[in-house]
């Protein structure tokens, strides 16, 4: 199973459609890896698997941005074939403990073994519950994250966090203003903790443009999602109809 290189800069995307062909095109496209959103997008279990099945096939990793840190949505996305899971609203070094225990296997953490989706149905149970280390990335997304990074990227088990630009910039009480300087500092903050740590500094950029994205690798991001599905194709059907006026 391949997992990213988070020691190096390594480009993604996000996906909120459930369905297995949005996957295939954005993996195909030549992005390293994908991210099912079961936060705020339209995925079911089911569509979880048919999403990593996609994912796999064009050699890209597929990752889960669970829709809440508990045992069992971490657990079923990884049951299901995730290689890794995006975990939101991570404040405390606490809460990112309690995602690492939800990841792995005893006596490390927590995670039940079965046969499932992830070892081949049993095929593959011995190696995968040998081998198998889940990628585990924590979402900071308030003030309150900020204010306590350096303790939750020491977290062991942790292998980097994903700024939430938008839940941020509503924690400091500047909804949507993601380029605000008060949200860009908080960002330089948070790359600076990770650069600390040894860790990955993730950030999605929704909007991608020639300048944020340059923008965010010199300030230290090195996991970066670009764009989403939703996001393409609208702005890619806008631009077509652009060209009739």
């Amino acid at each position: 199973m391949k997992r990213i290189d988070l020691k190096k800069l390594t480009i993604g995307s996000w996906c909120q459609i459930g369905h297995p062909a949005n996957a295939e095109i954005l993996a195909k496209s030549g992005f390293e890896w994908l991210a099912a959103d079961c936060e705020h997008g339209e995925f079911e279990d089911g569509d979880i698997g048919n999403f990593c099945r996609a994912v796999k096939q064009f050699n890209c990793t597929p990752l889960v941005r669970v829709k809440e840190n508990a045992v069992m949505p971490i657990r079923r996305a990884l049951d299901l074939g995730a290689t890794g899971v995006i975990v939101p609203l991570v404040n405390t070094a606490a809460e990112a403990e309690q995602a690492v225990r939800a990841a792995k296997y005893p006596p490390d953490g927590i995670r039940g073994f079965a046969w499932q989706r992830g070892n081949n149905w049993g095929t593959d149970f011995d190696a995968y519950a040998k081998e198998f280390k889940p990628v585990v990335i924590v979402m900071i997304e308030s003030r309150a994250a900020v204010e306590n990074i350096d303790a939750i990227m020491a977290v062991d088990g942790v292998d980097g966090c994903f700024v939430g630009p938008y839940d941020m910039s509503g924690s400091y009480g500047i909804p949507g203003q993601t380029g605000h300087q008060t949200i860009k500092d908080a960002c330089g903050k948070v790359a600076e903790a990770c650069k600390k740590c040894g860790k990955a500094a993730g950030q999605h950029i929704v909007v991608p443009t020639r300048e944020n994205i340059p923008a965010a690798i010199a300030q230290g991001y090195t996991f970066i999602a670009l764009g989403m599905d939703s996001y393409f194709l609208g702005s890619g059907a806008r631009q077509t109809l652009e060209m009739l006026k």
